[in-house]
């Protein structure tokens, strides 16, 4: 924003005189769709600015005012489930109500009715996204979590969430199929990863792009460790798919640690949740309870949630729960004695990957 009007002809002017207006993407929709009748965003979305208290509920002041940003240019912060307005008669022939506004994974988190404190859901799609309700209380991560807020029913009162990013979940499964090969669709990565019965010692790490949550390091880069003469694709294959285990697991032990909650299960979705093989061992290296549901698009579910509770389709978040149906659960299978000496080789593994970019030196032709 900044920039932007550093950068146009008398854009400061112009926002101070309320000529320019600021919006994320959902401010932008709904002042198209009301033909310029209503600007407005809400609690998630504003969330996502770095523009807006979390703990306050408005616009931050001290910010605005060190980016000299006119608080005249922003919308209206609203609750994530209200009639804002109505379309306007060109586009859709009758005025259609515009009832529900709300971030990508915080939509998932209400489309997997993650409604109490505690639970839990990961979207694993190129990355992996887990986010845990910690109810009406903005938990401070010490272990590299972010503070968010989910949603809000009802205006002033909102609900918290950590959330943890892994920068690289379903991207992992396409480097298998055209990188390396040796794979010719995703959907082989299960039934390849059944025909071993362990990894025989090997693990990968896909650091692809640096490490996420709750490492945050930039530098680390992907590893495989433990090939000996008797490895095969399939032990690559089957390591692949258990690192998005020990990665979501990562980030639920900081989770825990942080907000000191128990988890009541782990809800998935997204297209990798698909795979069978990788959700058992998530059941098996979190040692949590692991729920598909049968609707995997969580993020359409959640927003049309909290349109249907606007328009009063739905009476309340009891409704909705009892509409949640699992598609299929994964419990742990795993002795602990082996769940523990999986995960400390995991995180020598990720010490490893993380120590080679202190000595490394980019390759140059």
């Amino acid at each position: 924003m900044r920039w932007i009007l550093d950068h146009i002809e008398d854009g400061q002017g112009r926002a101070e005189r309320g000529e320019l207006l600021f919006g994320t993407i959902d401010t932008w929709l709904i002042w198209r769709l009301t033909d310029g009748e209503v600007h407005v965003t809400d609690y998630s979305n504003a969330s996502r600015t770095m523009l807006f208290n979390i703990h306050t509920l408005d616009w931050d002041q001290e910010i605005l005012d060190i980016l000299q940003i006119p608080r005249v240019m922003l919308p209206e912060v609203r609750p994530s489930s209200e009639v804002y307005g109505h379309s306007h008669t060109r586009f859709f022939g009758t005025p259609i109500p515009i009832g529900a506004a709300v971030g990508d994974q915080q939509g998932a988190l209400f489309g997997q009715a993650c409604f109490n404190k505690g639970d839990v859901k990961s979207t694993y799609g190129t990355g992996a996204f887990i986010l845990l309700n910690t109810g009406d209380r903005a938990v401070r991560s010490k272990n590299g979590l972010v503070t968010t807020l989910a949603w809000g029913l009802e205006p002033g009162k909102v609900t918290y969430a950590l959330e943890g990013s892994i920068f690289v979940s379903g991207a992992s499964i396409k480097w298998l199929r055209d990188q390396v090969r040796m794979i010719d669709s995703a959907e082989d990565t299960e039934y390849i990863a059944g025909k071993v019965n362990s990894t025989d010692g090997l693990y990968v790490v896909p650091a692809f792009t640096g490490l996420g949550a709750p490492y945050w390091d930039p530098n680390a880069r992907g590893l495989i460790i433990g090939i000996t003469l008797g490895t095969t694709k399939k032990h690559i294959i089957r390591a692949t798919l258990e690192a998005q285990a020990y990665l979501t697991n990562d980030v639920l032990e900081s989770m825990i640690d942080d907000a000191h909650i128990d988890i009541n299960e782990i809800k998935v979705d997204g297209g990798a949740s698909r795979n069978n093989f990788m959700m058992q061992s998530l059941a098996d290296i979190s040692r949590v309870r692991v729920e598909r549901p049968q609707t995997l698009e969580s993020s359409a579910l959640g927003a049309a949630f909290l349109a249907g509770l606007a328009v009063e389709f739905w009476s309340g978040l009891d409704e909705l729960e009892k509409m949640w149906d699992v598609d299929r659960v994964y419990d742990c299978r795993m002795n602990e004695k082996n769940r523990d000496r999986k995960l400390r080789n995991w995180h020598q593994a990720v010490k490893r990957a993380r120590n080679w970019a202190e000595d490394y030196e980019p390759w140059e032709e």
